[in-house]
C-alpha cells in the first residue's frame, strides 16, 4: 500500500501543495530620477563642550522627497551665529571660548541650526582612569574574552572582560609585576604602550598606532603618573547613537555615526571614537571602526554601538538605486497593525502579498485558535456566508470555543515547565498546578492578576496549586532566570558569572533581582507529597565576587522603598505587572504575535536585547499598551491581531517580497506543533487517541504531563519542559518524523479504522469521487481541483481493490506538507 500511495502523493503533489507557484505580479522597474533634498538635520543637535579638549564629531543628513537619505556632511557651508565660541574643521567642533552659538548648516539652499554651548574652554580636564583609559583596552580588543579579558587572561597579563572591573584592572596595569606594564621614569617605555604598538613582540599583534587618540591618552595617563579616579568621578549612564535610522539608495553611499555617552553628572561627550560598532548583516551595511557605514545590497541591517556597559543600534535600510516603486496594496488598513506593517513595508519598497481566500482563512484561523480543523458542515456554513464580516465573526466565535483556553494553558504548562519527572513536584501536585491554569484561562482571568497569584503564592501546593510554581525551581537565581525570561522575555543568564559583555545588565542586576527569592520557604505537612510555601522573611543573596549582601532590585529600576506584608516577591509581582512596566506587556504581545504569525516581533520572543532589536519597534510598543488598556485580556489581543490585513495575508509572495522573512510582508507557512498534528489527524479520521490518565477522544493539548508516554509527540518535538526557553520545542521537519508518517503506524490504523471517516463513507455508499471531495475538505479546507479529480479517479479505475485505492490517497493526502503545514 505505501508504495502505490507514494506514487499517488508524488502525482498530487502539484496540484495538492501549497508553496508550488508565486504570484508573478511585479512592481514596475521603471528608473528613479534623482531626488531633490528637502531636509536636513544635523546630530546631535544639541552640543555641549565641557573643557578645552573636548571635541564633538557632528553629521549632517539630507532627507530626499524619495525618503532616501544621505550624508551630506562634507558638502555643508558652515557659519556661527556669534564667532569665537567654537570652531569646526573636518566633521568636529572643538571649544575656542565660553559661551553660546548657533551653528548653521546650508545644502542645496537647505538649512539646519544646532545649538553650542562651551564651557571651561582655558580648564584641562584630568585623565579618567575609568571613562578615559579603560574604554581604550575595549576599543583595542585588549579587554575581550579572546584576549586579556579571558577569565585566565594572556601571557600573564589579565584584564576584567570589557572592563567590568576597574579596580582589579587598574591594579593589573599599575601594581602587578612590580608595575613593570606602566614605567613611570620613563612613560615612554612602559610595556603597555609598546605591545599595542608591536615596538615588542605581542601576540595580538598592532592594536593602535603611534600619535592616535588611543595612544595620546594613554601615555598622557602614565606620564601623569596613572592616577586612580576619585569617588565622585561621574559614572555612565547611558548611550544614543545617532542618528537612530536610514535609508539609503544603491551600494558605496556612505554615512557617519555619532555615539553620544551621558554621565551621572548630567554631562554628555562624543564618544565615537572609542565605541565599538558591528552590523547584523554585512551584505546589507558595512561599518568600520570609526563608525562610518557603508551601503551594499538591498535589505535591512542594524549597526550596534557599544561603549561601557551599554550598547544601542541603529537601523539601516538599503534600496536599488534604479527601481521605481509603486505601493499596490489595494487591502484598506483595519487597525494600527497594518498602518505600522504598510508604512515600513513602503519603506523597505516591498508589496505585501493580496489578502488569502475565505478557504486558506478558515483552515489557518481555525488551527491557530482551537488547534483543530474545521468540519465538513463549518467549512459549507461558512463558504456560504456571502456577508462582509464573516471572518470577524467566526473570530468571535472561535474564542468562545473551550479549545482556545486549552491551547494556550498548555503553552503556559510550557514556559511554567508544568511536569512531573522531577523529584520536585509530585503527579497529583503537577495534575492539580495545570486544571489550576487551565482554569484560569478558561474564566478570562487577566494575565497580570495571574502572574500576582503566582509570584505571591503561598501555602501549600495542594490547596494552593499556585505554590507549585516555587518547586519547579528552587534556587533564587534558578527563580530570578525563569521570572526574567518568562515574564519580561530577558535572558539574564549570562550575568550570574560575569557582567554580561554586550548587554546591560551585570552581575550586580543578577543578583540584586535574585534577592527577591532569597526568603522562600518551604516545608512538609502531614500529608508528605504536600509542601507549603512560605515567607520565611530571613536569607540573603550574596555577591559571589565581593561577598556583599546583595539588596533587592528591579531589572533596569531601582530597590523598592519597601515590602507589602514583609514579602519581597509580592513587590516585585506588583512592580512587573504595573502598566509602567517596559516588559512584561511587551514581552507578552511578542509572544502572542509569534504564535499567530510564525515569528515574534522580538525574535524569539524571550530573547529581548539591543542586539536582537524588534523588526517593528512602535507596533510592539503600540500593542503593549493596548493590551495594558484592556486590562491584559488575552482575547482582545488575539482579536486584534486576526482582524488585521496583515494576518490574513497569502502566503503566496511576490518577486518583491519573496526573500521578506521579518517584515510580515506575507504570512509565513508553519509547520504544526506535535499537539496539533496528533489532534488534527484524529479529526479528520474520526478515529481518537487514548492518552494515559485521560479518556478516550480527550485532545493531545489537554495533555497535563509532558513525561506522558507518545512517541508521536515526541519524535514531532514537544518539549521535555526542562527550562522556560521556547527554543525546547522543535518545529523544523526531521527524517524521523517523515519516516514515522510514511511507515509508522499512527496514519495507517487511522485511515484503516472500521468506525474511521473512509469506513463511514463507504459503508454509507458514497461514490469515489465524493469520497475524495470529503477528505480534501475535511483536511485542507478546499475543494479537489478538476485536474486533481481526474487523476485521482483515473488511479482509483486502474485499481482493482477500490476502498485500496482510496486509502492510498487518503495516506498521500495526509503525508503532504499542505497537511501538516499551516499556511
Amino acid at each position: 500500500m505505501i508504495r502505490a500511495a507514494y506514487g499517488i502523493l508524488r502525482t498530487i503533489v502539484p496540484c495538492v501543495l501549497l508553496f508550488t507557484s508565486a504570484d508573478l505580479s511585479r512592481a514596475s522597474d521603471n528608473a528613479q530620477p534623482p531626488s531633490a533634498l528637502m531636509n536636513l538635520v544635523i546630530y546631535p543637535s544639541e552640543i555641549s563642550l565641557e573643557h578645552q579638549r573636548d571635541y564633538q564629531r557632528i553629521v549632517i543628513i539630507g532627507t530626499n522627497a524619495n525618503g532616501a537619505t544621505r550624508d551630506v556632511t562634507s558638502q555643508a557651508a558652515i557659519s556661527f551665529s556669534s564667532d569665537g565660541v567654537a570652531a569646526y574643521k573636518d566633521g568636529l567642533l572643538r571649544p575656542l571660548n565660553n559661551g553660546e552659538s548657533v551653528l548653521r548648516a546650508v545644502v542645496e539652499s537647505i538649512s539646519a541650526e544646532a545649538t553650542v554651548r562651551v564651557k571651561n574652554a582655558g580648564q584641562t580636564m584630568p585623565i579618567s582612569f575609568r571613562n578615559d583609559v579603560l574604554p581604550i583596552f575595549m576599543k583595542a580588543g585588549c579587554n575581550s574574552g579572546a584576549c586579556h579579558g579571558s577569565a585566565q587572561g594572556r601571557e600573564g597579563f589579565r584584564l576584567s572582560l570589557f572592563g567590568f572591573e576597574p579596580e582589579k584592572d587598574y591594579i593589573s596595569l599599575t601594581r602587578d609585576l612590580g608595575a613593570r606594564r606602566t614605567d613611570l621614569a620613563e612613560p615612554g617605555r612602559s610595556l603597555v604602550l609598546h605591545k599595542p604598538l608591536e615596538k615588542v613582540p605581542h601576540g595580538g599583534g598592532r592594536r593602535f598606532s603611534e600619535g592616535s587618540e588611543l595612544h595620546d591618552v594613554l601615555a598622557e595617563w602614565i606620564a601623569t603618573r596613572t592616577p586612580n579616579d576619585p569617588p565622585n568621578v561621574p559614572k555612565l549612564t547611558g548611550i544614543e547613537i545617532m542618528p537612530s535610522e536610514a535609508v539609503l539608495r544603491g551600494k558605496g553611499n556612505k554615512l557617519k555615526l555619532v555615539v553620544q555617552a551621558r554621565y551621572s553628572d548630567g554631562t554628555e561627550r562624543d564618544v565615537t571614537s572609542l565605541a565599538l560598532f558591528s552590523s547584523s548583516d554585512t551584505t546589507t551595511i558595512i561599518v568600520d571602526d570609526t563608525g562610518s557605514a557603508t551601503s551594499g545590497l538591498k535589505g535591512e541591517a542594524f549597526v550596534m554601538a557599544r561603549y561601557g556597559t551599554f550598547a544601542v543600534v541603529s537601523q539601516f535600510i538599503v534600496l536599488d538605486d534604479d527601481v521605481q516603486f509603486n505601493w499596490e496594496d489595494e487591502a484598506i488598513p483595519v487597525n494600527e497593525i497594518d498602518e505600522a506593517v504598510n508604512a515600513k513595508l513602503k519603506k523597505l519598497q516591498i508589496n505585501p502579498s493580496p489578502i488569502c481566500s475565505d478557504e486558506v482563512f478558515l483552515r489557518r484561523i481555525y488551527l491557530d485558535i482551537i488547534g483543530l480543523l474545521p468540519t465538513v458542515e463549518e467549512y459549507r456554513t461558512f463558504m456560504a456566508d456571502e456577508a462582509a464580516d464573516k471572518r470577524s465573526r467566526l473570530i468571535d466565535r472561535l474564542l468562545q470555543r473551550p479549545e482556545f483556553p486549552e491551547l494556550w494553558a498548555m503553552k503556559w504548562a510550557e514556559l511554567l515547565r508544568i511536569e512531573s519527572g522531577s523529584r520536585r513536584i509530585t503527579h497529583k501536585a503537577m495534575y492539580l498546578y495545570n486544571a489550576w491554569l487551565r482554569d484560569a484561562i478558561l474564566s478570562d482571568k487577566p494575565m497580570d492578576e495571574l502572574v500576582r497569584e503566582l509570584l505571591g503564592a503561598e501555602g501549600g501546593n495542594f490547596s494552593n496549586p499556585a505554590a507549585n510554581f516555587y518547586l519547579v525551581g528552587t534556587q533564587p537565581t534558578e527563580m530570578a532566570e525563569n521570572v526574567a525570561q518568562v515574564f519580561c522575555g530577558i535572558r539574564i543568564q549570562c550575568a550570574q558569572c560575569h557582567n554580561h559583555p554586550f548587554e546591560r545588565w551585570t552581575q550586580d542586576d543578577y543578583y540584586s533581582f535574585a534577592a527577591f527569592f532569597s526568603q522562600v520557604g518551604r516545608k512538609k505537612t502531614d500529608d508528605l507529597r504536600e509542601t507549603v510555601i512560605h515567607n520565611t522573611q530571613r536569607g540573603e543573596v550574596a555577591h559571589p565576587r565581593s561577598g556583599q549582601r546583595m539588596n533587592p532590585k528591579f531589572l533596569g529600576g531601582a530597590a523598592p522603598a519597601s515590602f507589602r506584608g514583609g514579602d519581597r516577591r509580592k513587590e516585585l509581582a506588583a512592580w512587573l505587572t504595573s502598566k509602567d512596566n517596559p516588559y512584561f506587556a511587551a514581552c507578552f504581545v511578542d509572544r502572542v504575535w509569534a504564535h499567530f504569525m510564525g515569528k515574534g516581533l522580538v525574535d524569539p520572543p524571550d530573547d529581548v536585547r539591543v542586539s536582537n532589536p524588534p523588526s517593528h519597534p512602535m507596533l510592539r510598543e503600540k500593542l503593549a499598551r493596548r493590551f495594558v488598556e484592556s486590562k491584559y485580556d488575552l482575547r482582545t489581543l488575539v482579536r486584534m491581531i486576526c482582524n488585521s490585513n496583515v494576518y490574513q495575508r497569502s502566503s503566496r509572495f511576490n518577486p518583491a517580497n519573496e526573500k521578506d522573512s521579518r517584515n510580515f510582508s506575507h504570512a509565513l507557512p508553519r509547520r504544526l506543533s506535535a499537539e496539533t498534528v496528533l489532534d488534527i489527524l484524529c479529526g479528520v479520521t474520526e478515529v481518537p487517541e487514548k492518552f494515559k490518565g485521560l479518556p478516550l477522544g480527550a485532545r493531545a493539548v489537554q495533555i497535563a504531563d509532558s513525561k506522558s508516554g507518545s512517541y508521536f509527540l515526541d519524535v514531532f518535538g514537544r518539549p521535555p519542559r526542562l527550562s522556560a526557553c521556547t527554543c525546547e520545542r522543535r518545529n523544523e521537519p526531521t527524517l524521523s518524523q517523515a519516516l514515522h508518517l510514511i511507515n509508522g503506524d499512527t496514519i495507517q490504523r487511522k485511515i484503516t479504522a472500521p468506525k474511521g471517516r473512509l469506513s463511514r463513507l463507504l459503508n454509507a455508499g458514497a461514490d469515489p469521487r465524493a469520497v475524495i471531495e470529503d477528505l480534501y475538505v475535511s483536511a485542507y479546507c478546499r475543494k479537489p481541483t478538476d485536474i486533481e479529480i481526474q487523476r485521482l479517479l483515473k488511479s482509483i479505475n486502474e485499481t482493482e481493490d477500490k476502498k485500496k485505492g482510496l486509502e492510498d490517497i487518503y495516506w498521500a493526502v495526509l503525508n503532504s506538507k499542505e497537511f501538516i503545514f499551516n499556511h
